[in-house]
């Protein structure tokens, strides 16, 4: 099991969409959980057991951003500069708690910490300036054992130092 996991906004979504293109074997996280039973509609969000579809296993990429909590072997964790997240995000017409709420994951690198801690394997992809087909064959090289994508490479408060308040202000784009 391989998860593609990011935060919100950063193309897990379309660069899934592009790998199946190209004939990867690839699932949603929700999906994947409607198959085996293990998601639940609690308002207008879904609710996934990931406990229970942990024990279940995907010989292919599982795309989500919850997907590196399976405890996949490898895990590619797209990022993304928290002012192109808060953008997008906005741009969807996301509330605002919700946004920040994944820009400040973005800043302090909650998922990739997470991967770290449930996958075998990690690899990262910043993806600010790069197109779904680049970020596509980003995974490949990944996938085929290329190096150059391990974890720590992308600091966002070192490299926002001077926009903080921009990207923690609501609207500041």
């Amino acid at each position: 099991m391989i998860a593609l996991t990011g935060t919100p906004g950063c193309g897990k979504t379309s660069v899934a969409e592009e790998l199946k293109r190209r004939g990867y074997r690839v699932i949603s996280l929700k999906e994947f959980a409607e198959i085996h039973g293990c998601a639940k509609k609690f308002g207008e969000e879904i609710i996934v057991d990931l406990e229970k579809l942990s024990r279940h296993s995907f010989n292919g990429i599982i795309e989500g951003h919850l997907s590196h909590l399976l405890k996949p072997k490898i895990s590619i964790v797209l990022r993304c500069n928290p002012l192109l997240i808060k953008k997008r995000l906005m741009e969807r017409g996301w509330s605002y708690e919700k946004i920040m709420e994944n820009v400040e994951a973005e800043l302090i690198d909650l998922i990739l910490v997470e991967a770290m801690q449930n996958s075998e394997k990690v690899y990262e992809i910043d993806t600010s300036d790069m197109t779904i087909p680049e970020i596509a064959d980003a995974i490949e090289k990944i996938l085929k054992g290329e190096e150059g994508f391990e974890p720590g490479k992308v600091d966002w408060i070192s490299k926002l130092e001077d926009k903080i308040e921009e990207v923690t202000r609501y609207g500041g784009i």
